[in-house]
């Protein structure tokens, strides 16, 4: 199954960087190979200031090796050997009409020192953050993802909806990161769903995410903005910079398992603004934003 499902985003990694590289028409993925010294590596492609893309990763990577002490505690496990791949990926637009996205796909395994697994897991999701709400994008969105989830079982949608909201929250400012999407991890085998149906769900999801993004691109990316907007853009990015540094499980995973830092952090924007106890106009399209995202919405 790890074979399988590396493979996988090694293609849905050429497919996605392609169609993104076409839509900016302007700048090209720059490709990074790296290597983990404890084992395993990763291929890393990033864009930068493009026509429609200011900075955005699609970035895959297979590590294994000794699980530390600290994810140890972390998943309730004594000494074993892990192997983790995956996909990646963050995009932030220039223009402040276009949402940034994120989405994510991976498969874990864990070892006894005789190198038989004892636990193996699909996670993953995709989930839109906009700087401006317009209800048809958010709707798009979500009924691509329930599209895929439908087709694998009938809660798929409602339940890892639900846990996007939950899970993508930045707790500390009583508001969510974005208008969510899906969200969905420790996706075992059970008497109801094989790996193998969980390995059809996961790339069902990932298949699906260009047809959730592009469109949204395509209408938004040429739509004219002014320096307030694009200032309220920037003080929205600072929202998401502070979930991925204080809540993010992925990011933990990578610095507590020595990952490669520029990848780590390539989720984060650019340019980017903290401005002390800053409040949208009242009646305001950008108070409109900060109240969705106040409460969890049902868009479809």
């Amino acid at each position: 199954m790890k074979d399988k499902f590396y493979n996988y985003i090694q293609e849905l990694q050429d497919t996605i960087t392609s169609k993104l590289e076409e839509v900016d028409g302007k700048t090209k993925f720059q490709e990074d190979i790296w290597k983990r010294p404890e084992g395993g590596g990763g291929r890393t492609r990033v864009i930068e200031n493009g026509n429609v893309f200011e900075k955005g990763g699609v970035n895959i990577s297979a590590v294994h090796g000794s699980l530390p002490k600290a994810m140890q505690s972390y998943f309730k496990v004594g000494d074993v050997d892990f192997f983790a791949c995956g996909l990646s990926l963050v995009l932030h637009p220039k223009n402040p009409m276009v949402p940034t996205v994120h989405a994510n796909w991976r498969y874990f395994e864990m070892y006894d020192k005789n190198g038989t697994i004892v636990d193996s897991w699909f996670g993953g999701g995709q989930d839109l953050t906009p700087y401006y709400l317009f209800e048809e994008d958010a709707k798009h969105f979500h009924q691509v993802c329930k599209t895929s989830c439908d087709k694998h079982h009938p809660n798929f949608y409602t339940t890892y909806k639900k846990k996007c909201d939950e899970y993508f929250y930045n707790a500390h400012r009583k508001e969510a990161r974005g208008i969510g999407g899906l969200f969905f991890d420790y996706c075992k085998q059970t008497d109801q769903m094989s790996m193998q149906q969980w390995y059809d769900f996961v790339t069902e999801v990932g298949n699906s995410f260009l047809e959730a993004y592009v469109p949204i691109v395509e209408i938004r990316k040429d739509i004219p903005y002014s320096a307030a907007q694009r200032n309220w853009q920037e003080i929205r990015r600072g929202r998401y910079v502070e979930f991925n540094l204080v809540h993010d499980k992925g990011t933990l995973f990578g610095l507590k398992t020595n990952g490669r830092i520029e990848s780590i952090l390539m989720s984060l924007p650019p340019h980017v603004q903290w401005q002390y106890d800053h409040h949208p106009k009242p009646e305001s399209e950008e108070e409109k934003l900060v109240k969705v995202l106040k409460k969890s919405v049902e868009w479809l």
